[in-house]
């Protein structure tokens, strides 16, 4: 008896052969997410949770139930707060503040900043590294000192800049409510000027030598170099520092706040920041949560309109 045998199967051959499937690769999707973690991580947990607190704070409201003498309690308002807080004299006044401050102060602080970050590259400049450190000291000085200082040479009675310009009939209160906006304006200039020169200065040492070398060839001068070629090549650093310095007008606080000790003219709500402060120091916290959040849209707003159109006036 014999049994049947399975004939052999003939491998399959040419174009039409079934390949084995191949094994997947194994996917990359965490690979980008490691990279990105170091940001990520502290981005969440100081910047998005804080202001995702805030908010919600800034919805409730605390109310006293059972009477003068009953209990707090938190409860749902709304967008209330919000209302409250937009009513109150001192939103319009520091928000049109600031807004001054950052029309006036912010192209002056730029101007200087790219002033110096071009006299730096210039082939004529001399003691680059003693300089560039020497503009970039008053931003290594806490805000807190600077200001104090400043405010030493602001007081009318210790002042040798008042000093000197009573010498020559003019007379000026640098304290004043009419000049102490420009007064915290020149300390937040002296302070952070230097900080943005050294982002130009950084953006200036990438222009290709060549350029300016062709353009000298061609008969330009030092200042035709600068303004026509090497300022449209930075012209991305000079943006980002704007979008710096606009954050950092909104957020403007430390200088008030040393000024509001020693003058009269700064209240508690000079400025928004300082106004948040000074209702949560009230136990005013969902009002104080509603003016950071609309202080939060503001600055990105502004920031965000900045920023398109620098970018219109590029194409």
């Amino acid at each position: 008896m014999t049994t049947p045998t399975t004939a052999a199967v003939p491998e399959a051959h040419g174009p039409q052969a079934r390949t084995a499937p191949k094994a997947r690769a194994p996917r990359r999707t965490l690979a980008p997410l490691a990279f990105l973690a170091p940001f990520l991580i502290p981005f969440v947990l100081f910047t998005i949770v804080p202001v995702g607190y805030a908010f919600w704070q800034s919805l409730h409201a605390t109310e006293r139930v059972g009477g003068t003498f009953g209990r707090t309690e938190t409860v749902f308002a709304g967008f209330r707060q919000y209302g409250d807080v937009m009513s109150e004299p001192f939103f319009t006044d520091s928000l049109l503040r600031v807004l001054l401050f950052a029309l006036v102060q912010i192209p002056v602080m730029l101007a200087l900043a790219l002033a110096l970050a071009l006299l730096l590259d210039s082939a004529v400049s001399r003691l680059k590294r003693f300089f560039r450190l020497v503009y970039f000291v008053p931003y290594g000085i806490p805000g807190v000192v600077a200001a104090l200082m400043w405010a030493f040479l602001y007081d009318p009675r210790l002042s040798p800049i008042v000093d000197l310009l009573g010498s020559v009939s003019v007379d000026v209160d640098l304290l004043g409510p009419g000049a102490i906006l420009f007064s915290i304006g020149n300390v937040v200039t002296w302070t952070y000027t230097g900080y943005n020169m050294l982002i130009m200065y950084a953006a200036l040492q990438a222009v290709p030598a060549d350029l300016s070398e062709a353009a000298r060839v061609d008969g330009a001068g030092a200042w035709t170099i600068a303004l026509r070629i090497k300022v449209p090549i930075i012209r991305p650093a000079m943006v980002l520092t704007g979008v710096f310095s606009l954050i950092g007008t909104f957020q403007l606080f430390t200088e008030p706040q040393v000024f509001r000790a020693i003058s009269t003219s700064v209240t508690s709500t000079y400025t928004p920041n300082l106004a948040a402060y000074s209702l949560a120091a009230a136990d005013r916290y969902s009002e104080a949560a509603a003016l950071s959040v609309l202080l939060a849209v503001a600055t990105f707003v502004l920031s965000f309109l900045f920023l398109r159109l620098t970018a219109r006036g590029q194409k």
